[in-house]
């Protein structure tokens, strides 16, 4: 079982930047790939952005040179830095963990995102 911890959602002005933070419970998650998706009212949750556990990364079109994801494999914690945001970036926030060892998914709690224009 992993648990999932997430920080660093918030209200931002348009053009400003956060960064959310996910950090595993535990380490040794073995092949994996761990990132962001996200869920805006009344519409489908969408991958934002993986990165898996040789460090490959892939993003959704939409935030292609805005957001960067990032992995600290000692603190088994990662990281979306997310730039330039725009009030269609507005949503709840979910980090996603899955687990090749046995086709699991994990889901955070989930945390809002919100950018004013």
């Amino acid at each position: 079982q992993v648990q999932l911890v997430e920080s660093g959602g918030g209200l931002v002005q348009a053009g400003g930047s956060l960064r959310l933070s996910c950090a595993a419970s535990r380490s040794a998650l073995g092949r994996h790939r761990m990132g962001w998706y996200r869920q805006a009212p009344e519409k489908q949750r969408e991958l934002v952005a993986e990165i898996d556990s040789g460090g490959s990364t892939n993003y959704a079109d939409s935030v292609k040179g805005r957001f960067t994801i990032s992995k600290d494999n000692v603190k088994n914690t990662v990281y979306l830095q997310m730039n330039s945001l725009k009030p269609e970036d507005t949503a709840a926030y979910y980090c996603h963990v899955f687990t090749y060892s046995n086709y699991m998914n994990y889901w955070g709690q989930g945390t809002q995102v919100t950018v004013s224009s």
